[in-house]
């Protein structure tokens, strides 16, 4: 692929599934031995940045940098992370929207590895099971915790949600800034993407604006 259109493809965002993109050996290796491959990719690319790897700060950077990548920033890519999804019978037939907002966004560009950060707003109207509450920012953090697009955050999370609750009824809000806008390019450090999926009863616009109106009172409320 030419230069210009890896930097056009890349400035898109265009999200060719709600997969994330995977090889089918992704899991062959251990975690420890990918590390000890990153660490040894990422010293090689330090030192053709010039920098001196003798010297006592940057001596253990491979390796804490492969650390980072394998176990922390994109723990979300191997499923068997997945958090448990706890849910219980709506007993007490509570039939209204609940909603769950400002859960925090940690994620990371899948064209330039820069951080995405900002809030996800995660709606949803109860039929006969409800989620425990720490279970919806655990699902969030999962699926934030790979390389992404936003759109594709967005449907990952909306999907695992209908299926866990067994119901269409689910609304996904996000709003972050992303730092391959600000650190890069056009250095932009005000501008923020904001992006929503939805099914069910959200994709009529009055129970939409319902949740949009909530959001901006609980929002001035605190």
């Amino acid at each position: 692929m030419r230069k210009e259109d890896i930097e056009l493809l890349g400035d898109a965002h265009i999200s060719t599934s709600i997969d994330t993109p995977l090889r089918a050996d992704a899991f062959d290796k251990s975690d420890d031995e990918k590390i000890e491959v990153i660490q040894r990719h990422f010293k090689a690319i330090m030192h053709e940045l010039g920098l001196d790897l003798n010297d006592d700060s940057l001596s253990g950077t491979p390796y804490r940098f492969a650390k980072m990548y394998v176990k922390e920033l994109f723990y979300g890519l191997n499923p068997n992370n997945r958090p448990r999804i706890s849910t219980f019978s709506n007993k007490y037939g509570y039939k209204k929207l609940l909603l769950e907002q400002d859960i925090t966004i940690d994620s990371s560009c899948e064209h330039h590895f820069l951080p995405i950060v900002g809030k996800a707003h995660i709606g949803y109207i109860p039929k006969d099971k409800v989620i425990g509450l720490s279970k919806i920012n655990r699902l969030v953090d999962y699926y934030a915790h790979r390389p992404q697009v936003q759109e594709r955050l967005c449907l990952q999370i909306l999907k695992d949600l209908q299926d866990a609750l067994d119901t269409e009824d689910v609304i996904v809000i996000i709003n972050a800034k992303h730092l391959c806008v600000s650190s890069r390019g056009i250095k932009d450090k005000q501008s923020s993407t904001t992006t929503m999926e939805y099914g069910g009863c959200f994709q009529n616009i009055e129970e939409r604006n319902t949740v949009l109106k909530q959001i901006d009172l609980l929002r001035n409320q605190f």
